[in-house]
């Protein structure tokens, strides 16, 4: 008996779901991070309120797919994703903020989710190319 993860033939091999599963960890951590945001404040916001939300429920719904759904559109998703939330919170931080939100570039939740946004544009680039190279690999 392994003690090492089973490996469908026809999915990701044992290196592809290991990145796959850091990816889903990275957008997980950037959407608790923004779910504990905005239980604590942001959600009197009007604008970034609902958008904290919407990335944390989103973040946990886009997690789980990474995990469950072997295609590159799912890595894809979780680079958006890392991309777009990232992008949103560098132009908070800009003089002319993001709805008038103005945010700093520290604190732990900040820091944490900028860390775990840029893993997760940094990992699913890196499952794309390890999950490429192993389709390539296999006969048709």
């Amino acid at each position: 008996m392994s003690a090492s993860m089973p490996v469908r033939p026809d999915g990701p091999g044992a290196l592809a779901l290991t990145v796959r599963a850091l990816v889903a960890a990275c957008v997980l951590l950037s959407a608790v991070v923004h779910l504990f945001l905005w239980a604590n404040g942001m959600k009197s916001l009007s604008v970034v309120g609902p958008a904290f939300a919407l990335n944390a429920f989103g973040g946990i719904i886009l997690g789980a797919v990474v995990l469950a759904w072997y295609d590159r559109l799912a890595l894809l998703g979780a680079m958006a994703f890392g991309v777009g939330t990232l992008a949103a919170f560098v132009v908070s931080t800009t003089a002319g903020g993001l709805f008038g939100v103005h945010e700093v570039w520290s604190g732990v939740p900040q820091l944490l989710a900028a860390g775990s946004e840029i893993g997760a544009i940094v990992l699913a680039g890196v499952g794309l190319v390890v999950e490429r190279r192993r389709s390539a690999r296999e006969p048709a």
